[in-house]
């Protein structure tokens, strides 16, 4: 039996759910939105003033979203060459010290070189032409023997007078630049006057020169540094008083 409805109460007709269709792209929509807000972090812009974003667009959205952040591969930490990386050399390469590479250097353990200096002595001086007759002669030859012992050179003694023509040659041969190079390395040169009255310098050519006789002047006697005679020219007889007779005398003789 039916019932009677009441005039006051209407009859609404029910929704009915909306279609499939309609409720997916909702859904899709609500999954970008959270997508893009776990991927860029929250807008600094206010609620509601971005604009909407179309169906179409929600997967690339969500696509660059994820790219920006895990970041591109060229900005990768990995992608940078590391420190230790710089810091090693190429294969195949080695480190030259900077001693090798100047080649100047000496290898470890060789005692560095002192600086080289001259050992030669300082040339002997050589007394002036003539004869002076007013020098103690003796005084004179033994300062020579001293110098000699101190030095290694030899002392040679020219006995003769300003008067005598070959010690005058001779005194010219002396003053040559290559004769005075040989004595000044190799001779201590005493010049004694037996020209004169000189009785003392009379006894020191006797003292060198003992043989006695008439003395051929200049008589050339070579004396040691400990006094001994090595040669006498009033008993072997003077070499040419050329430069290439004394330059051989003097060569001869020297220690």
């Amino acid at each position: 039996m039916l019932r009677p409805v009441p005039a006051d109460r209407r009859t609404t007709p029910r929704r009915s759910p909306a279609p499939l269709g309609t409720r997916l792209p909702l859904v899709a929509a609500a999954v970008v939105a959270a997508g893009l807000t776990a991927a860029c972090g929250p807008s600094s812009q206010p609620a509601g003033s971005a604009a909407p974003s179309a169906p179409g667009q929600s997967s690339q959205a969500l696509l660059s979203g994820t790219e920006s952040a895990t970041g591109s591969p060229e900005a990768s930490p990995t992608a940078s060459a590391s420190p230790t990386a710089s810091a090693t050399a190429a294969p195949g390469s080695s480190p030259t010290p900077s001693s090798a590479r100047s080649g100047s250097a000496a290898p470890a353990g060789t005692p560095a070189k002192p600086p080289r200096t001259s050992t030669a002595p300082e040339p002997a001086r050589i007394p002036g032409p003539g004869y002076d007759s007013s020098a103690d002669a003796q005084k004179q030859i033994d300062a020579a023997l001293r110098a000699a012992k101190s030095d290694g050179r030899t002392v040679l003694l020219d006995f003769g007078a300003n008067w005598c023509g070959n010690c005058k040659a001779a005194d010219k041969v002396f003053d040559q630049s290559q004769t005075a190079a040989i004595l000044g390395a190799s001779y201590h040169l005493v010049k004694v006057d037996i020209g004169g009255n000189s009785s003392a310098n009379s006894a020191l050519l006797r003292k060198y020169s003992p043989s006695g006789g008439t003395y051929t002047m200049p008589v050339l006697v070579v004396v040691s540094p400990s006094g001994a005679v090595r040669t006498d020219t009033h008993v072997t007889g003077n070499p040419s008083l050329t430069s290439e007779g004394i330059n051989s005398f003097l060569r001869k003789w020297a220690s």
